[in-house]
């Protein structure tokens, strides 16, 4: 038996990288759907192909926008009858210094990152306390504690720890945990746009010095997702390689 055997499951964000990688051990746990929501339908439609999983849906989701964001879970609805599961992946970069940082840059993060989970958590709040059942996990990240040149991501990501200590006071007389995690160096295409000595400078702080593969990070948000971690609520994992400090 698999640990999501005949739950329904909404991954944002899950054509590529730590997504991707849920979306497959998700399908491994034996969910009974899997629903992608992604703004990039052409790279979410080919992850669908090459998985070649009759459970596994694709619907194009900007998460920053509340209209598309309806639309999305309503299509979602619609094919599984219910969500059990939501993870909250979907996000983006845009780095600059504070002080030659755009209001476009920090807008398009803080929408992306921040907004985009608070408006799919809405969308799935009423189902699950309908079915007093639901598990929610938000993917924050380490600069969430503070990162030089990424004041826009970085204040999303506190924020999403902020929304996911919130919602799990909220919603756990439902039994519904809500849970985040928090990445660090993480083998993505987000890690390719890193200059090469930064990132050396980067694992030389982590104490299992190297990245972690987006595999190791779905394992942690399986963990969340399963029925093993029902008594755990309002928790942030540290998912980093032991990595404490900002880089």
């Amino acid at each position: 038996m698999g640990q999501l055997d005949g739950k329904y499951t909404v991954v944002t964000g899950g054509g590529k990288g730590i997504g991707r990688a849920v979306v497959e051990r998700f399908l491994k746990e034996g969910a009974a759907g899997v629903a992608i929501l992604d703004y990039d339908e052409d790279t979410a439609k080919q992850t669908q192909a090459e998985l070649a999983d009759d459970r596994v849906i694709v619907v194009k989701c900007d998460v920053a926008n509340s209209e598309m964001v309806k639309s999305a879970f309503a299509a979602v609805y619609e094919k599984f009858g219910r969500i059990d599961v939501l993870i909250n992946n979907a996000g983006l970069t845009r780095d600059s210094m504070v002080h030659k940082m755009s209001e476009d840059q920090w807008d398009l993060v803080i929408n992306a990152d921040l907004k985009g989970t608070f408006l799919c958590s809405q969308q799935v709040v009423e189902g699950m306390k309908a079915q007093n059942y639901g598990k929610i996990v938000n993917i924050s990240s380490i600069a969430g504690y503070g990162n030089v040149g990424q004041a826009n991501y970085s204040a999303a990501k506190a924020g999403v720890m902020g929304l996911t200590a919130t919602m799990s006071k909220e919603l756990g007389p439902k039994n519904i945990t809500v849970n985040a995690i928090t990445p660090g160096s993480i083998n993505t295409d987000m890690i390719k746009t890193i200059p090469e000595e930064v990132s050396k400078r980067i694992q030389s702080l982590i104490p299992l010095r190297r990245n972690g593969e987006p595999e190791e990070l779905a394992s942690a948000v399986l963990f969340l997702a399963s029925d093993e971690s029902s008594y755990i609520t309002g928790v942030v994992l540290n998912v980093n390689g032991g990595l404490r400090i900002s880089f």
